[in-house]
């Protein structure tokens, strides 16, 4: 199988710390936390390392280790840290002639700082990954390939993201977006527009509640909040999505996502888990428990592999397995590929686990 990525690329500094030395405030009216940092004091670190990230690398990666033949469509600069992305791509054995390389911005650089929960604070600088133009998306980019992944697009950039997807469609790959919280709310009309092109719709809470009020203009069905009322159910299914006064049911939302041409829409709910809605219904699946180190790239891993998964023709409940395995072991590791699974243990480990992953059908 054929792959293309796109994104970002980034050069990846991450800072883990000690949790007596960064002070953790959580909100009681809310779900935020925040790390507090002493002005002017120097801190000790545990650790500093550097690594190699990005949406569309990160994806890259993760299909290379299941032997799949892919590119990422990038943009990085003529700088010391694209050299080491380069090196990097080079290492997984990833194809490198779809990146563009340009000397109007630096190539984007990421400072994680993590502690506490190992949940980071990330500031980052954006740098060529905002610098995509339509004209370098080219049909002989696109075409040829079985599988098309999108993932965020900030700044210009994002004005390339119908024109990607349609270009995928038309070649008759299959189309996985994971278009992240700026595409949604920075370009809503644009990307509406492309959703009937639009295989996989891989999307968190959060992205899923800024889609609801789109979404409730357009539902001809019931979009009560409160579809499910056992106790029992996983916890969106009982309190649905809310965003700006309008709330929608967890399958009401699905509904209303595929009636727009989506093949299949994946919500993922944090420690909460996972669902994905297709044309056999809408399949829960729990999370795989262990040792937390970082949660960058997590989401990344669990949305390519689900994606690899898919564009292959495996089941829905074994892509959803498959997923939570190999977001599961990015976890594990601070940075956001070194747990990364090839497919060889990945089936493995598909195996060992099916008990503790049951995939249950929702109503």
């Amino acid at each position: 199988m054929k792959a293309i990525t796109v994104g970002s690329a980034m050069y990846d500094i991450i800072v883990l710390a000690a949790d007596s030395d960064i002070e953790r405030m959580t909100m009681h009216n809310a779900t935020s936390s925040f790390l507090l940092l002493e002005q002017g004091r120097k801190i000790e670190a545990m650790s500093i390392s550097n690594h190699i990230g990005g949406g569309a690398i990160n994806a890259a990666v993760a299909m290379a280790r299941l032997g799949i033949d892919v590119r990422p469509l990038v943009k990085i600069g003529c700088d010391t840290n694209a050299e080491h992305i380069l090196k990097r791509m080079k290492k997984e054995g990833i194809n490198t002639d779809a990146v563009i390389r340009c000397d109007e911005l630096p190539t984007g650089t990421a400072v994680m700082v993590s502690s506490h929960d190992r949940n980071a604070t990330i500031f980052t600088q954006r740098g060529t990954n905002t610098l995509l133009t339509p004209n370098e998306v080219t049909d002989a980019t696109i075409s040829g390939n079985d599988l098309v992944y999108v993932t965020g697009l900030s700044n210009r950039s994002a004005d390339c993201f119908p024109i990607i997807v349609t270009e995928g469609h038309k070649a008759g790959a299959f189309v996985a977006v994971n278009p992240g919280i700026r595409q949604l709310t920075s370009r809503p009309a644009a990307f509406l527009d492309c959703m009937d092109k639009v295989d996989l719709l891989a999307i968190n809470k959060v992205e899923a509640e800024a889609l609801v009020p789109a979404m409730s203009a357009h539902s001809d069905t019931d979009i009560a909040h409160d579809d499910c009322a056992d106790p029992n159910a996983p916890r969106l299914m009982r309190v649905g999505l809310a965003f700006g006064g309008f709330r929608m049911g967890l399958k009401r939302f699905f509904e209303a996502v595929r009636a727009r041409g989506v093949g299949r829409v994946l919500v993922t709910d944090g420690v909460d888990g996972s669902y994905l809605a297709d044309d056999s219904g809408i399949y829960y699946c729990p999370i795989l428990r262990g040792e937390v180190r970082g949660t960058a790239g997590a989401g990344d891993a669990f949305i390519s592999t689900l994606s690899a998964f898919l564009a292959n023709g495996r089941p829905a409940e074994l892509a959803l397995r498959a997923a939570t395995i190999n977001a599961s072991a990015v976890v594990a590791e601070i940075d956001t590929q070194i747990g990364l699974m090839t497919l060889e243990d990945l089936e493995q480990a598909i195996v060992e686990h099916t008990t503790c992953l049951p995939i249950t059908p929702l109503a």
